[in-house]
């Protein structure tokens, strides 16, 4: 019971949902999701530990930077995962995270 509500509270957080919408996407290090969702480097690194923490993402690390992407080897997460993609589908702010997301790959490189 305590790992289904450690999920549910990470999941209660826009900014968590935010990050998930473009992890869903496209694998990110933390200086992309900050311009992605336009938020400062201390939001995005402590949200991303939250749902590291939770065991919904997993890390590579790359030279200097660390990548996250979803974990989907808990069949638990998947279901999550597919509800959060559906629920958000169409949502203009996750549109616009998307786009920022896209156009921050162009410039960061890796």
């Amino acid at each position: 019971m305590h790992k289904l509500t450690k999920m549910m509270k990470a999941l209660s957080d826009e900014t968590r949902l935010r990050i998930l919408n473009i992890l869903l996407e496209h694998e990110s290090c933390v200086c992309e999701v900050m311009q992605a969702l336009d938020i400062s480097q201390s939001s995005a690194s402590r949200n991303l530990g939250i749902l590291y923490d939770t065991g919904f993402l997993r890390q590579r690390k790359d030279g200097i930077r660390i990548f996250y992407s979803i974990d989907e080897t808990e069949e638990l997460h998947v279901e999550l995962f597919g509800v959060v993609k559906k629920a958000l589908k169409d949502n203009k702010v996750m549109e616009a995270d998307k786009k920022r997301l896209k156009e921050t790959q162009g410039i960061i490189a890796r």
